[in-house]
């Protein structure tokens, strides 16, 4: 379990700032609420004093106006701020997910580090509802304070003990609170987290429900997820018992103190002390002290559930960039376009790059080249993707574009140059024109380019509706080859100077796949391409072949001379 610390208050302190004004507003109407409806117990003793004990039909006429016009007063307060306050929380949550969508997104990455899709969706949703409820139920918390502050004044009026008892007796009242609410904080805490975790695998399961029933592993995997949901139901049992406990032992003290109160002003108007109806406002007031109690009670949860939220939020947003920021927008931007429209940047270098699996690689790319590289190990091709893409920073050596490392550039200027597509790209559940053009405002004779070069205009004429045709999530209602047509297509309208293709063509015919290979060089004519891949057809179009085993490059040559004289390279692609 992690602590929300400091930076949790700080997530709470802005979400409570950024709504300040609506916060301050609702806040002022809730205390003319609470303030308006302690005066109501005062105004009937009034009534039974003056008006009801003399007979005086113009007095009792008189405060039956007054009663109706607080009842007004409350009511409008009441209707006015809750729809402010419910407003402001709202915003508050509105706003923090719009910083963890920031977040996840920043180029640097680092937010998703050991963290499944599905918590930060939870986090995302649950906690900063939670955090945002806290800014919504702020206004009462200080309207129960006004509420208990403006009984205290009242009783003082009638009775100096009866008033100081009540002062007295609200500040322990409070911090006994918010001792109580401790384990409740905890208990929630380990609620949200294993709630975070059980959505996670979840929506992991689901993402490969396809792959699971092909290998027959539904049992193993539904065993897996009735483990999860069993550790969530049980931290959520805990987190409500937590809750009841500490709801009914706040309500037993302020039992106990309201009843002291009635007690006090029984014996002092059995003594004179005080007049019938005094008698009839101190007991209104206590029992109408029951009700900013309950409000104090209702916060403190909140507050309790809210701290736990906000330092789960802020663990996302200062989670640690998996990447530098320079800053800079380096030698990329400036030269990417020579005046003919061609490209004039692409050569990459690698020198003595260590990360993961890769021991210290080292080779160069020519710009407006196509060159594969063939990984034995899955490991070092996903790890070399990661580098070239900036989604991490070698360990050591350095990854070069034209000249300057790209840890010199910022994460967005490189992918401005340089793009990776991985294996696994995902399709949104939009129309197959949108994700080719991905929310870029690329032209329909590029995206038809593009398409033919990826064979994704056969996917189209498949389709019902053409490119119009609207997929389902993640591309379901395509097969694995169609996707894969569609996500190559996506890459090459985006027409970067450098394209990193990991195994695009897997899933497609041979057929198709030659096609593609064919194409695919023509296409990206004067363009650096790089291709991390196994398939002989894309690898027999390629200038050369660089070959990774052990970290390391062992070999490099032509396609067609590397089958014929290096037998590992054999084994590796045409097996």
């Amino acid at each position: 379990m992690r602590d929300a610390g400091p930076a949790g208050s700080h997530v709470l302190r802005r979400a409570i700032g950024g709504r300040r004004r609506q916060v301050a507003a609702a806040s002022l109407l809730a205390v003319g609420h609470q303030g308006s409806e302690a005066m109501v117990p005062v105004v009937i003793g009034v009534v039974i004093d003056d008006a009801v004990a003399t007979g005086a039909s113009g007095a009792l006429l008189r405060w039956l106006l007054v009663l109706a016009a607080l009842f007004f007063v409350l009511s409008t307060c009441y209707r006015t701020s809750a729809r402010i306050a419910e407003q402001a929380g709202e915003q508050a949550a509105h706003q923090l997910r719009l910083d963890l969508g920031a977040r996840v997104l920043d180029p640097r990455g680092g937010a998703d580090k050991g963290r499944l899709p599905g918590e930060l969706t939870a986090v995302a949703t649950g906690d900063a509802k939670r955090v945002g409820g806290v800014v919504g139920v702020l206004p009462y918390f200080v309207s129960a304070v006004a509420g208990l502050i403006v009984s205290a004044v009242a009783l003082l009026r009638i009775s100096v003990p009866l008033g100081l008892l009540v002062l007295v007796g609200i500040p322990p009242l409070m911090w006994l609170g918010h001792r109580i609410s401790r384990p409740l904080e905890r208990r929630s805490e380990d609620e949200q987290e294993r709630a975070a975790h059980a959505s996670g695998v979840a929506a992991d399961l689901v993402a490969g429900l396809r792959v699971l029933k092909g290998i027959g592993a539904e049992s193993a995997a539904v065993a897996r997820y009735r483990r999860t949901s069993r550790d969530s139901l049980a931290a959520a049992l805990r987190a409500a018992g937590s809750r009841a406990w500490h709801d009914g032992a706040i309500l037993a003290l302020t039992g106990i103190f309201i009843a002291a109160i009635g007690l006090v002003g029984a014996h002092l108007a059995m003594r004179g002390t005080i007049s019938v109806g005094e008698l009839v406002a101190a007991v209104g007031l206590a029992q109408f002290l029951l009700g900013p109690f309950q409000l104090l009670t209702y916060v403190n949860g909140e507050f309790a559930q809210g701290r736990a939220s906000a330092g789960r939020i802020a663990e996302v947003l200062g989670s640690p960039a998996a990447v530098g920021d320079s800053g800079t927008g380096g030698a990329a931007g400036a030269r990417r376009v020579d005046a003919a429209g061609g490209a004039t940047v692409g050569r990459l270098r690698l020198h003595g790059v260590a990360q993961g699996a890769l021991r210290g690689v080292d080779f160069d790319v020519a710009a407006g080249s196509l060159v594969g590289v063939v990984a034995r190990d899955p490991a070092a091709a996903e790890d070399l993707l990661r580098c070239l893409g900036r989604e991490r920073d070698p360990e050591a050596g350095t990854v070069e574009l034209d000249g300057t490392p790209l840890t010199a550039l910022g994460p967005d200027v490189v992918r401005q140059s340089i793009l990776v597509a991985h294996h696994d790209a995902d399709l949104f559940e939009r129309s197959l024109l949108d994700n080719v053009r991905a929310g870029t405002s690329v032209g329909a004779d590029a995206v038809g380019e593009a398409m033919g070069a990826a064979a994704a205009d056969e996917v189209a004429a498949a389709l019902p509706d053409g490119v119009d045709s609207v997929f389902t999530e993640r591309g379901r209602s395509l097969s694995g080859g169609q996707r894969q047509r569609v996500a190559l297509a996506r890459a090459f309208a985006a027409d970067r100077p450098v394209l990193v293709l990991h195994d695009p063509t897997t899933a497609v015919d041979t057929v198709t796949e030659s096609r593609i290979a064919a194409r695919l060089r023509e296409f990206r004519r004067g363009r650096t391409t790089l291709l991390v891949t196994t398939s002989p057809a894309l690898l027999a179009v390629t200038d050369r072949v660089v070959v990774l085993d052990g970290g390391v490059v062992v070999a490099e040559g032509r396609h067609p001379d590397l089958v014929a004289a290096n037998e590992s390279y054999r084994s590796a692609v045409l097996a």
